[in-house]
């Protein structure tokens, strides 16, 4: 078994003060609340009131009532006085939380999250993350890159990401999954990106992980499974092209699904060219579902989500 390491000389692309995140805040705290729980009367009341309480200016609120469970998910950004540390609001909204039976929590819209990204052959994906990073439009820390090849380490050390090889056989597969999680913990990864990692993750690293990982696949499942999907749809005639991007279950492929697209193709495209349309809508898929879920817009409603955009 065998590791490389990989670290290019180029300067970080973080320096550049390009931030679309950032341009036009106050100087004043900025944070997100989300939250879901049992639909009931008084609990837009409640939150506001808190936040008015404690000198908090609500920037931006969105919320959706769900008839058929009962409950209600709601996302507010706030500045706050520079007074208050996030640790105080936490404690401090906790009654509040308990009281409505609340799933909560609230996010320093400072501090980005830190995301791994995992790749095997297939790069458009793992470009496209790279790309919107480097230019702010997409607000995180990308502290490594890992792959069970090789392909991409000169692409990473463009970007000055350090690259982890990992290489996987059925043998194997289990200790490097162990590697994984040392490089999640050690990292402080708070979200792994699956950009075309053609690995199946064990059942228990799903659990352990559960919520913290993005998938992203053709939409053609379950109709084309295996190999070449697209020559199986051209010889069907297919007439859209799609791309899921979901949260990684124990169930292949069926997690709760972020964000979805298709795009509109006809007779005359080879499986090639089809392919070519697939990589595009793959890679604009899982970017946005990326930037979805490190702004806080996602919230999980079963096996379901409720993304805020």
């Amino acid at each position: 078994m065998s590791e490389i390491s990989i670290v290019s000389a180029c300067p970080h692309p973080q320096s550049s003060p390009v931030s679309g995140s950032s341009r036009g805040r106050i100087n004043r705290p900025d944070f997100v609340l989300t939250f879901s729980c049992p639909d009931r009367i008084g609990i837009v009341h409640a939150v506001s009131g808190f936040l008015v309480t404690h000198g908090c200016n609500i920037r931006d609120s969105a919320q959706f009532a769900d008839r058929s469970v009962g409950k209600l998910f709601m996302r507010i950004s706030f500045d706050a006085p520079d007074n208050i540390a996030i640790s105080h609001l936490r404690s401090e909204f906790s009654g509040v939380g308990k009281s409505f039976d609340m799933n909560w929590q609230v996010h320093d819209s400072r501090s980005k999250p830190r995301i791994m990204i995992m790749v095997s052959r297939a790069g458009h994906c793992l470009n496209d993350l790279l790309f919107k990073y480097s230019t702010g439009m997409l607000d995180v820390e990308i502290p490594l890159i890992g792959s069970n090849h090789k392909d991409f380490h000169r692409l990473a050390a463009s970007y000055d990401i350090p690259f982890h090889h990992l290489p996987i056989t059925p043998e194997t597969k289990l200790a490097q999954e162990a590697k994984l999680m040392e490089r999640v913990e050690q990292e402080r990864i708070d979200l792994v990106v699956l950009a075309r990692y053609m690995q199946v993750f064990s059942d228990g690293l799903c659990q352990k992980m559960s919520g913290r990982v993005i998938n992203i696949h053709h939409s053609f499942l379950p109709s084309f499974k295996g190999a070449r999907p697209y020559h199986q749809a051209q010889l069907r005639g297919v007439k859209l092209i799609g791309a899921t991007a979901h949260y990684v279950t124990a169930d292949l492929d069926e997690g709760p699904i972020i964000e979805q697209d298709v795009l509109r193709v006809d007779h005359s495209l080879t499986p090639e060219e089809l392919s070519a349309v697939g990589r595009d809508v793959e890679a604009a898929v899982l970017t946005r579902a990326v930037k979805f879920h490190a702004e806080n817009r996602v919230l999980l409603n079963g096996n379901r989500t409720v993304v805020f955009r």
